[in-house]
């Protein structure tokens, strides 16, 4: 695929400024200033507003993506599960989003209102597509949220605005998302295909995307209304401005390629590292056991190289090594390092942690742990440290990282060039797998649910081809001429059939056997996309306890009763001007306990509030590791 790209400078040139000023308590967030715009640019602030558009920035990254992703085990933390691993502390990230294309695109409507200029409208469409793609979001964690009347003061003098709950949210999103596509079907519509990094100005991508963006909102109403979810499905799938079906329609895209502001993160992604996380052996297990190439897209190699190998080797520390990686190590005659075997490279390096409560304090794991001091290694009075599991690939999420080759001694071979971050927010690969659970649940469809899951699996695996190679995360399409026995990790003819093939994927069994390969697939396709990962364990209840594809592994002393379903939400402030609004949503959503709830035993290993006072969309679905079908 062909990667869209913009300029920071030439958007920024295009818009006039925008005043904003700090204001009292959250309403900085939900509420804009009465400042004072001459004339809007539309097309400019559109432009912003694809530059400001966030759904992962570096605190989600830096805080967050360990509670999304270890609290229904789809990784393992490297220092491993703990007793603590339920509750919350930190928070980053999440929450207000959607404000900045939805005060965008309220400023787009009210210029486009006083000039008549109707042309105009495909950017303040554009905009709405943005919030409400943010705004699922930040109702998936937090609840209900102020939109209908945020960011309204100017326009409408609204300072304090409603909240609104999640099953209006869906309703208003729907019909705006259907506003939307009937402007972008306009053919007399202004577009700047310089203003759009995404689809270069291309209204009848930007209808595609809206008319996905559906399924999204869809999925999360299967449990409270599965007949308006099949009949959503259905429409999407037969509607005439299409759905995105082919990787050229991908809402994949890098915001910038030149860089003349200060603003790095905006450009090329966190600044922070993102190891905390690691592969987990059960995921290993079952993403080795299909052939699946995504493994070296979203993993790294761990340090041991033949090269590494062979170092220990000749320092009489055969016996030294992680028991993974002799393992998978043929020696020879001599004792020295032959090849590799198992699957062999580019596979053979991708090595899990065991999902084990505690495992880092018991001494049958202790091989996982510590390796810092554990596997040193001196050459030439150089002392090196080898890990020996995969960690989550940080240029996949951030785009600016110093990649060090492990080398013996005092050999140093590094990658540090920088390189803007390419992101991927909603792709074929996602709808597809989508319509193929509708379909696997019974929505009438034009394709069989097979169609639809052949077509996303492929599709997924493309997307995370494209996006390693635009990314030039490590070991694609090089070996760095160290290690003779390594090699890249770029997608290689017929991969992908071999994967399809194996009987972790090709999609056969029960009803409930093919929709748990299914949603398994939407998993590890949500493996950039926390938020939808997490979403997509939570109201499917995969893994589940049990399964022989990838179990979720049961904790005796942690109940699944204690692992949180949402985010938790402040304590009011006292000086707050929206307390009252506040705490009438929270009233009515039933969320009791706020703040941290650490003290006073709101938190413990059986019982947590974060589990029972549960959001709209996630009342009655099923509790962790424990699918209805």
């Amino acid at each position: 695929m062909k990667f869209n790209k913009i300029l920071l400078g030439a958007a920024m040139a295009s818009m006039l400024a925008l005043t904003t000023t700090s204001c009292v308590d959250d309403l900085k967030e939900l509420n804009q200033n009465p400042s004072t715009v001459s004339k809007a640019d539309p097309k400019g602030l559109m432009a912003q507003a694809i530059i400001s558009f966030q759904p992962n920035d570096y605190l989600l990254w830096w805080y967050n993506v360990k509670y999304l992703t270890q609290w229904p085990q789809l990784c393992c933390p490297t220092g491993s599960f703990t007793e603590s691993y339920t509750e919350q502390a930190e928070l980053g990230g999440q929450g207000g989003q959607y404000v900045t294309p939805l005060r965008y695109r309220n400023e787009i409507k009210a210029a486009i209102d006083y000039s008549g200029e109707e042309n105009l409208r495909g950017y303040e469409a554009a905009c709405t597509v943005m919030a409400v793609y943010l705004g699922i979001f930040d109702s998936d964690m937090f609840g209900a949220l102020p939109y209908t009347e945020a960011c309204r003061y100017k326009t409408d003098g609204i300072l304090i605005p409603k909240y609104d709950m999640v099953q209006d949210l869906y309703a208003t999103w729907l019909s705006e998302l259907d506003a939307a596509i009937a402007i972008f079907q306009n053919k007399d519509l202004e577009s700047s295909p310089s203003e759009d990094p995404a689809y270069n100005g291309d209204w009848s991508k930007w209808a595609r995307l809206a008319n996905s963006l559906k399924l999204k909102i869809a999925v999360r109403l299967l449990v409270q209304d599965k007949a308006q979810a099949l009949s959503i499905a259905k429409s999407v799938a037969n509607s005439p401005v299409g759905y995105i079906d082919e990787l050229d329609q991908d809402f994949r895209f890098a915001k910038a390629t030149k860089v003349n502001t200060g603003d790095l993160d905006a450009v090329y992604g966190t600044g922070n590292g993102l190891t905390n996380m690691g592969l987990s052996a059960v995921a290993a297990k079952f993403m080795l056991g299909s052939l699946d190439p995504r493994v070296r897209f979203i993993y790294t190699k761990n340090s041991y190289n033949s090269k590494v190998v062979q170092g220990f080797i000749d320092a009489n520390k055969w016996d030294d090594l992680p028991t993974c990686v002799k393992e998978v190590v043929v020696r020879d005659e001599n004792g020295n390092f032959k090849e590799w075997g198992g699957l062999g490279e580019p596979w053979v390096r991708y090595q899990g942690l065991p999902v084990v409560l505690d495992a880092n304090v018991n001494p049958d794991y202790a091989e996982y742990f510590n390796y810092g001091t554990r596997y040193n290694l001196t050459v030439d009075e150089a002392t090196k440290s080898y890990y020996p599991f995969s960690t989550m690939s940080e240029e996949m999420r951030r785009g600016r990282v110093d990649f060090t080759v492990p080398t013996l001694g005092k050999e140093v071979i590094q990658d540090t060039d920088d390189n803007p971050l390419y992101v991927m927010y909603m792709t074929a690969a996602e709808v597809n797998l989508y319509l193929a659970e509708f379909k696997a649940l019974g929505a009438e469809l034009p394709k069989s649910a097979n169609d639809y899951y052949t077509r996303g699996v492929r599709f997924s695996v493309q997307t995370y081809d494209a996006l390693a190679a635009a990314n030039k995360i490590p070991y694609y399409g090089t070996t760095y001429g160290y290690d003779p026995n390594e090699k890249p990790i770029d997608l290689q003819d017929g991969e992908i059939e071999a994967m399809l093939a194996t009987d972790n994927v090709k999609l056969t069994g029960s009803a409930s056997e093919q929709l748990e390969k299914i949603y398994l697939q939407e998993l590890i396709h949500f493996s950039l996309m926390v938020d939808d990962q997490y979403v997509t364990a939570r109201r499917s209840g995969y893994p589940k306890f049990g399964s022989e594809l990838w179990p979720m592994i049961e904790f005796p002393n942690v109940k699944t009763t204690a692992i949180p379903r949402r985010f938790e939400i402040g304590t009011i402030s006292p000086t707050d001007v929206m307390k009252e609004v506040k705490a009438e949503a929270y009233k009515q959503q039933g969320f009791n306990t706020l703040g941290t709830g650490h003290s006073g035993g709101a938190y413990n290993n059986s019982t947590s509030p974060l589990n029972t006072e549960r959001v709209w969309q996630d009342l009655g679905a099923p509790q962790w590791g424990t699918p209805a079908n």
